[in-house]
């Protein structure tokens, strides 16, 4: 079965690729399709920009189509960065330039700074559109440790753990992950509807 996975993101393709391993199911990267539309990201929810990425493409392409939206919610910012993870030090800015802003406002308060990552992961057909959401907590560190992973994978450590997202690699991240726990979750939903199938 063909999905398109509305995202240009490359480590979200790959992470989502793993999850999807064992089913059924061709995933399609907006990179591989032609004149596709660019969607604004300008709901006030998780669920809002990812039901929005989801049905926007499957109106153009006419495949079902899987998305999310994801971000970092931080306690002692009263939720930000949230639905601006992406683009918290503006627009056209690096991972880097986000992760040295929420350092910034971090800094004027103290340890420990206890944050999560949500995920809503949503599917949207013809006939069905469901959703999932996944969190991780853990806490923000002010220092940058680790290699594998992206956006603030290098700053979060999550509960129970001593290493960053990024120290603990794609193997581990794909077991504890917000957009794991989300994807599996849909996952879940699909299959028990018969949309897709274990191999």
């Amino acid at each position: 079965m063909k999905i398109i996975f509305a995202t240009g993101n490359l480590g979200k393709l790959s992470e989502v690729k793993r999850i999807f391993e064992n089913y059924d199911v061709e995933l399609i990267s907006l990179k591989e399709l032609v004149n596709v539309p660019e969607i604004y990201e300008n709901e006030l929810t998780f669920s809002g920009n990812s039901f929005k990425k989801s049905r926007e493409i499957f109106e153009k392409f006419g495949i079902p189509t899987i998305a999310d939206d994801s971000g970092l919610v931080v306690e002692q910012l009263n939720g930000k960065p949230g639905v601006f993870s992406a683009r918290f030090a503006g627009e056209n800015c690096t991972y880097e330039d986000n992760n040295k802003k929420l350092l910034n406002e971090l800094s004027f308060f103290p340890k420990p700074h206890f944050a999560k990552f949500v995920c809503s992961a949503t599917y949207f057909s013809a006939d069905n559109q469901f959703e999932f959401i996944g969190e991780l907590s853990g806490e923000i560190i002010d220092e940058f440790r680790g290699n594998n992973g992206f956006g603030y994978d290098p700053i979060f450590v999550p509960e129970n753990y001593s290493n960053t997202l990024s120290e603990l690699g794609i193997e581990v991240k794909n077991q504890i992950s917000h957009r794991a726990k989300a994807f599996y979750g849909l996952i879940d939903i699909l299959s028990k509807k018969g949309i897709i199938h274990y191999k």
